[in-house]
């Protein structure tokens, strides 16, 4: 996706952060690409804080150091993205030795009053909790993810190194001043694994701009001439259960004979690779493509183009608790969306997604076909979903709830 327009040199604006600096530390996505992160960093920005951002680069986000819209961004180098435990071990290390030399840098060039660290993994509480005690920086541990769960979700056991996630976990919650959570199954996690009191914990929910997710003139380029496409954006790693997607592909393919349905799957990460070459094993790919990121105009004009959209998140206890972005960006597209029956994926969809029973693949496909046949459903669903976005969803509802959560770093000011 591409990065907004640069603004080289712009002040913050002022307003009840004036005077203050914010440090955000993010070691999976680089930014502007994270879009929580992003829109977090511009609504403290816009609050009057000068923001820093220390995030790894990736092919697009090259640059060491830059200022986008005011915000100053540091990029460090990482080896590669894991796919195994071994290979975590090596870019997490990588990755917490350069957020510490950057984390120094900033500090002794235009210095910070707050880090905000956003995990995975949770062992920024090193950065954080070392400026906090040592100089007296406040500390935010914003939980984007449930890290033991998610190890879990991606290796399938209980081991070392889970019972050590469930430790950093508790130190970064032990540590941090304040704590974000993205939803009411976070929320319970800080207050019962991570023993926060309830005024120390804020639910700050993900969200899109409507700006940057908006309908516009539908590219159908690539259906490549089939009548239907099905679409899908986000993160590729295994626990994303694009595994299902494409058994669902080749069920709707050879066993039901629907030459009339193309794939689109837009975005990057460890599993991509892997899920071309399994889509050429299956003999679907020319059912499904893999574009990789898109500009954010290329990849919203896209899903516009496509009939319904779907979330295949492997049902496990990592993404049954997690709010997922992407449904949302659906949502805000006017796009009827078809995904596993997850707790929280019911709550940010409700009426605007059809269910499948989880981890079905065969199920998933015959939600799809079912939708496909009844365009006045897509069309209401899309519509209930927009207006969902419009009403209650967008950023624009969830950051003065996040300006209220930094409020309480300084409640006497």
């Amino acid at each position: 996706m591409a990065e907004p327009q640069k603004k080289l040199g712009e002040k913050p604006l002022a307003g009840p952060l004036s005077g203050r600096r914010v440090l955000f530390l993010a070691e999976n996505l680089p930014c502007p690409f994270h879009t929580r992160v992003w829109q977090e960093a511009r609504t403290i920005h816009d609050a009057g804080a000068t923001v820093s951002i220390i995030c790894p680069s990736a092919p697009g986000y090259q640059a060491r150091y830059e200022v986008v819209d005011g915000i100053h961004i540091h990029r460090h180098p990482l080896p590669f993205e894991a796919r195994r435990a071994a290979g975590f071990l090596v870019e997490y290390s990588v990755a917490m030795f350069w957020q510490f030399v950057l984390t120094w840098r900033v500090f002794l060039g235009r210095g910070f009053d707050v880090i905000h660290a956003a995990n995975p993994p949770d062992l920024l509480f090193l950065v954080g909790g070392f400026f906090k005690l040592l100089f007296g920086r406040k500390f935010i541990y914003d939980q984007h993810d449930i890290n033991p769960e998610l190890y879990e979700a991606k290796f399938g056991r209980r081991d070392f190194f889970y019972r050590l996630l469930r430790h950093c976990e508790r130190w970064s919650f032990r540590l941090a001043d304040i704590s974000i959570a993205t939803n009411e199954s976070y929320y319970r996690i800080a207050l019962e694994r991570g023993g926060r009191a309830t005024d120390k914990v804020f639910v700050v929910r993900s969200g899109p701009d409507l700006d940057r997710m908006r309908p516009r003139p539908p590219d159908t380029d690539w259906k490549q001439g089939r009548r239907f496409g099905i679409g899908y954006v986000g993160v590729m790693g295994h626990q994303e259960g694009l595994h299902h997607l494409l058994a669902t592909v080749d069920y709707l393919v050879h066993e039901q004979g629907r030459e009339d349905i193309q794939f689109i799957c837009i975005g990057d990460g460890p599993e991509r690779t892997h899920l071309i070459a399994l889509a050429r094993d299956l003999g679907i790919e020319d059912h499904v493509s893999f574009p990789g990121r898109l500009s954010d105009d290329k990849m919203a004009a896209t899903l516009c183009g496509a009939d319904i959209c779907v979330n295949p998140d492997d049902a496990n206890e990592m993404n049954d608790k997690s709010t997922m972005l992407k449904i949302m960006e659906y949502m805000a597209l006017g796009k009827a969306v078809v995904q596993f029956d997850l707790t929280e994926g019911r709550v940010s969809a409700q009426d605007a997604a059809l269910y499948a029973r989880p981890n079905d693949a065969v199920d998933l496909g015959s939600k799809i076909v079912t939708l496909l046949a009844d365009p006045e459903a897509c069309q209401r669903m899309g519509a209930l979903g927009r207006a969902r976005v419009e009403n209650q969803l967008a950023w624009r509802y969830e950051a003065p709830k996040l300006l209220a959560a930094y409020a309480a770093l300084w409640p006497q000011t």
